[in-house]
């Protein structure tokens, strides 16, 4: 069983992304902060990817990526971003970051699950 974290400071959101990760018989701790997530990594957890939204009080998302890709601990940690924002510019920026894949807020479940799909496969290739 796979186990995601959700960082986002919208608790609706995180809620509905909790329950789409349940039907897809995921293990889902959430964070509504990029510090606390960040501190939690810190502390030695470590989850198998990371749901991560863009615009967050305090620490962005984007911060929060550009960070885990220059440690080496966790540069190969998949992340997939989850925002409103899908302005082109924005999408790139995460992507240029590091990003293993991008979905716009509202999400489905059959979203989900592929841009997972896709980030989790990314990441098995690049071990082998």
């Amino acid at each position: 069983m796979k186990h995601i974290w959700i960082v986002d400071d919208d608790e609706e959101m995180t809620g509905a992304v909790r329950l789409m990760l349940k039907l897809l018989h995921c293990e889902v701790t959430g964070f509504l902060s990029a510090r606390l997530a960040a501190q939690a990594l810190l502390s030695g957890q470590r989850p198998d990817l990371i749901i991560l939204d863009i615009n967050m009080p305090e620490v962005s998302g984007l911060d929060l990526l550009e960070y885990l890709r220059r440690q080496i601990k966790w540069n190969n940690l998949p992340v997939v971003m989850l925002s409103t924002e899908a302005a082109d510019v924005t999408v790139d920026k995460a992507l240029e970051l590091g990003a293993d894949g991008y979905v716009s807020k509202p999400v489905t479940i059959e979203e989900l699950e592929k841009v997972l799909n896709t980030a989790f496969e990314k990441h098995q290739k690049g071990k082998l």
